[in-house]
């Protein structure tokens, strides 16, 4: 385990700063149809190897944050999850699970002081602006990886691929070092390592 793991704050928030900004109503249109919920399906892959690699991801990660959630199903859904909406989304699945101990420490009903609330810390005016207005949907998990995920990405485009200025907008801190730093440390923890075949 790495000295990061332990390193952000258990209770900390990190979210909230996230600003309201206009949007187009094309732009509108296009994260409203992203966040539409509709679950997840259960992973197919193109051959045996692949399913293989992904099984001994899901079992990697599953040990990694066992003592965040020691429940063997809650975790599984909740890794399988997060693993569908970064890859939905075009992300970095170890970011993702670095943003989300940064933001939350892993806490489906953690809210920060400016009100942002679940695993990735959405703010409720994205409920309203593309989600239909149930910001109590938020604590979801399904619905708050997947907001998230798309959040991150449309800032990711706006930002044309800076990842930290991205990061900062997310945080609402953008172009501050703090947030990024803390999101790319996390993220060394959940990055995997294929070794190779004995």
């Amino acid at each position: 385990m790495s000295a990061f793991a332990g390193a952000v704050l258990p209770g900390a928030a990190w979210a909230g700063a996230q600003k309201e900004e206009p949007l187009a109503d094309s732009v509108r249109g296009a994260l409203s149809a992203a966040v539409a919920n509709r679950a997840p399906p259960k992973p197919s892959f193109e051959n045996t190897e692949l399913r293989l690699a992904y099984l001994r991801w899901l079992g990697e990660m599953s040990a990694r944050l066992k003592k965040r959630k020691s429940d063997h199903t809650t975790r599984v859904e909740f890794l399988e999850t997060v693993w569908y909406e970064s890859k939905r989304a075009g992300l970095d699945t170890a970011l993702v699970l670095g943003l989300i101990q940064v933001e939350s420490g892993f806490r489906k009903y953690a809210i920060s002081s400016a009100g942002a609330r679940g695993y990735m810390q959405v703010m409720p005016f994205w409920a309203r602006l593309i989600g239909g207005g149930e910001a109590l949907r938020l604590f979801h998990m399904q619905t708050n990886l997947r907001f998230g995920c798309v959040i991150l990405r449309h800032y990711l485009d706006i930002e044309r691929g800076d990842l930290f200025m991205a990061l900062g907008r997310y945080n609402g801190s953008r172009g501050k070092p703090d947030y990024p730093r803390l999101v790319f440390g996390a993220r060394k923890y959940w990055e995997y390592r294929v070794s190779p075949a004995a």
